[in-house]
């Protein structure tokens, strides 16, 4: 699991906060049978903030800080809109009621620009509900259906983040190997797993149910 939220020098106010005047056409809005995922909102602020403030979060992704503020919120929401972080970045919600769960996102790796890295997060509510995973597909679908140059996906979690990894494996990536990487609410490194996803194992999979 790999996160995207950072903080930010800025102190605007989230009613300051610019709005995209249209949906970036990029990254559609996707839908699965109990999500949609769409562009992070300023009314997604209190629930982001309330939610990412969770040290059993924040120690299990990488530039998640802890705690984590409205401001921290309100500049993740900003900044993504803007386009400086990641390539699409996404909030989860629910389809019935549009409640805000988490985020997911696609970065571009800076030495292959035909690799993505996929990162998500949930709130703790939300752990255990096949959430992740349903979300994961559909970010991994987008990816591979609307972009011809992608080759492969990696996802990445720390050693000790067991429904993480089983996310990732559901998902039908493979094992590549082991690392560290910085994790800012830690204050230093940690060993994670990596994994990849290439566009013929994709192709190759009837369907995301016979992984579920």
């Amino acid at each position: 699991m790999e996160s995207l939220l950072m903080r930010d020098d800025q102190s605007r106010s989230p009613e300051e906060q610019p709005r995209p005047d249209r949906p970036r056409s990029d990254c559609p809005v996707l839908l699965s049978q109990r999500l949609v995922l769409r562009a992070p909102h300023i009314e997604d602020i209190d629930a982001l903030a309330h939610l990412a403030n969770n040290a059993a979060i924040a120690t299990m992704v990488a530039r998640m800080p802890h705690p984590y503020t409205a401001k921290d919120a309100a500049d993740f929401v900003r900044r993504t809109n803007i386009g400086e972080i990641g390539k699409c970045v996404y909030a989860i919600t629910k389809a019935d009621n549009g409640e805000f769960l988490g985020c997911c996102a696609l970065e571009p790796n800076p030495a292959d620009d035909t690799i993505l890295e996929m990162g998500y997060w949930l709130g703790e509510p939300y752990w255990n509900k096949g959430y992740a995973t349903e979300a994961a597909h559909a970010l991994i679908d987008m990816a591979f259906r609307t972009r011809e140059w992608v080759s492969r996906i990696d996802a990445r979690c720390r050693v000790t983040n067991i429904a993480s990894r089983r996310v990732i494996q559901k998902c039908g990536f493979q094992f590549q190997g082991t690392g560290m990487v910085g994790n800012l609410a830690m204050g230093g490194t940690v060993p994670v797993e990596w994994y990849r996803l290439d566009r013929k194992t994709w192709l190759s999979l009837k369907s995301w149910g016979e992984m579920r």
